[in-house]
């Protein structure tokens, strides 16, 4: 078997959480500057930290205003799902005595508090937040640190995401990247495999 070490970003690739993330940052930009904006000007939000948002829209206290946002996020969290499919396939990975990784632009409480991810977390080896580098993705520093901590390498590893950023993070690192486009994923990203459904994920180990 090729990879040892099977990465995953979590918004977009393991959890349904796009139409909540965007109508509460509507939401949130409405509250904090009076503004209206679709959630196509919105889409830039997917996949960075909420401070770094806040930061890009001009928020002069941003970490207190991500904190607005994460209130009005774990207002509609019952909204949240996984992708269908997406249990049973971590589960198979899990049976093949396969290292499960995690590697996202959340911080440690947003991880507690998803009822979705709840269902799977307990499957994964270890878990790499925002807060737990200096540099978040697009930086590699995200997934060399799960390289140190598990004494993986580049080669046996395999990191899947739906954005831009998840493939740079994994191209910066020298790590293969399988884009997931069972979400709402631009399909143009490069990427070494191209995901239609999570049990593609199966056919490439």
């Amino acid at each position: 078997m090729k990879y040892k070490h099977i990465l995953f970003d979590i918004d977009g690739t393991l959890v349904d959480n796009e139409k909540v993330v965007l109508s509460t940052w509507q939401q949130t930009a409405k509250e904090l500057f009076n503004r209206d904006l679709d959630k196509d000007e919105l889409k830039f939000v997917l996949g960075i930290p909420g401070v770094t948002i806040m930061e890009k829209l001009g928020a002069e206290n941003p970490e207190e205003g991500f904190k607005i946002w994460q209130r009005h996020f774990q207002e509609h969290r019952g909204e949240i799902t996984l992708f269908r499919g997406i249990k049973e396939v971590v589960c198979k990975l899990k049976e093949k005595n396969l290292c499960l990784g995690l590697i996202t632009s959340r911080t440690r409480k947003e991880l507690n508090n998803d009822d979705a991810l709840c269902q799977i977390f307990h499957l994964f080896d270890v878990v790499i937040c925002v807060t737990d580098t200096v540099n978040p993705k697009p930086s590699a520093d995200p997934i060399f640190a799960y390289l140190k901590k598990t004494g993986a390498t580049p080669s046996d590893s395999l990191y899947i995401g739906d954005s831009a950023y998840d493939n740079l993070c994994a191209t910066n690192a020298q790590v293969d990247f399988a884009l997931a486009t069972w979400g709402n994923s631009k399909k143009d990203i490069p990427c070494k495999y191209k995901l239609k459904e999570p049990g593609d994920i199966l056919t490439i180990l």
